[in-house]
């Protein structure tokens, strides 16, 4: 009779364990994408995913995913804490078409950091970049983003945040290299050796129409703006616009843009030039008379017929 018992209990833990529901696939702290990956995998080091999407999914809140080697690896909504990093592997592209946008940055209270990648618009409407509808910091280093039918870089925060941009190029899109909307107060954009080319709209360009009462505060230093189709930095507003805050440029370089400064909300935000070259602009500034200000310490040459109070801002010099 025990071994009947026995082997009915064995049994009834046999029908058990085949009737438990099968576990759901773990995260990682650390993730893998490569080129011959594959989404099934579940992205560890020797078992690649194939698309940051799925290597996204798979990593834990506040972990990172590595590049392994040169690919394509896809549009990416993020809505996370998370790294994406390429260290010298060769390119880690993401081809936007179809009006899409390449990486989406919606995620609250957030830390992103993008580092080593490229998005390339290609084909029938390259759509945008990068749109960042929220992020408490983005950081974005070391970057290509190129060819796009929208801007660059799209920033339109719903709450406070910081927008930091270094060793990155911005070049070749249909509206501006950069574009900036606020639409909280207690925003912070930092852009440190940017390169801001051939966009045919601003360089970089601030929207002050949705902000709030608050502040946003803008520091360009050791960056470029040059042959954009309007303003190499400029500030644009309505009438009743609200932004107030700072927009400083310092030891940078504006040339052959329509304007090489615009602000038009001077009397909100406050735009500062030091240490810079401004040359070969249709206009080296335009806004009124409070429009830019100068430490005394820029260099200016060959821009075009004033368009205000500072000329071809040899007042800036």
């Amino acid at each position: 009779m025990a071994k009947i018992a026995s082997f009915l209990t064995c049994i009834a833990v046999l029908l058990g364990l085949g009737l438990a529901p099968m576990p759901a696939q773990a995260q990682l702290a650390r993730t893998y994408v490569s080129s011959l990956g594959s989404d099934t995998n579940d992205c560890n080091r020797l078992t690649p995913c194939r698309t940051f999407q799925a290597a996204h999914d798979k990593t834990f809140d506040q972990g990172e995913i590595t590049v392994l080697d040169s690919g394509g690896y896809g549009a990416l909504m993020i809505l996370k804490s998370i790294s994406i990093v390429n260290d010298g592997v060769g390119e880690a592209g993401v081809l936007v078409s179809g009006g899409v946008v390449g990486i989406e940055v919606n995620a609250r209270n957030a830390y992103v950091n993008l580092r080593g990648i490229t998005i390339q618009g290609i084909g029938f409407g390259g759509g945008t970049g990068i749109r960042v509808d929220g992020a408490f910091a983005l950081t974005i280093t070391n970057c290509s983003i190129r060819n796009l039918t929208n801007h660059g870089i799209d920033y339109l925060p719903s709450f406070p945040g910081t927008l930091t941009v270094s060793n990155t190029i911005i070049a070749d899109n249909g509206g501006n290299g950069i574009s900036a909307m606020p639409r909280a107060d207690g925003v912070i954009i930092n852009l440190t050796r940017v390169e801001l080319y051939n966009n045919s709209q601003d360089g970089f360009g601030l929207n002050a129409s949705q902000q709030g009462s608050g502040q946003t505060h803008v520091a360009v230093v050791d960056s470029v703006a040059a042959n954009n189709f309007q303003a190499g930095f400029a500030s644009r507003g309505t009438a009743s616009a609200v932004l107030h805050g700072e927009l400083n440029v310092h030891r940078s370089v504006s040339s052959n843009n329509f304007y090489g400064f615009f602000n038009d909300v001077n009397n909100h935000m406050i735009m500062t030039v030091s240490n810079s070259i401004v040359g070969m602009n249709f206009s080296g500034a335009w806004g009124g008379s409070l429009a830019v200000s100068s430490f005394g310490n820029n260099y200016s040459f060959a821009n075009g017929p004033p368009g205000d109070a500072f000329g071809d801002l040899m007042s800036l010099k």
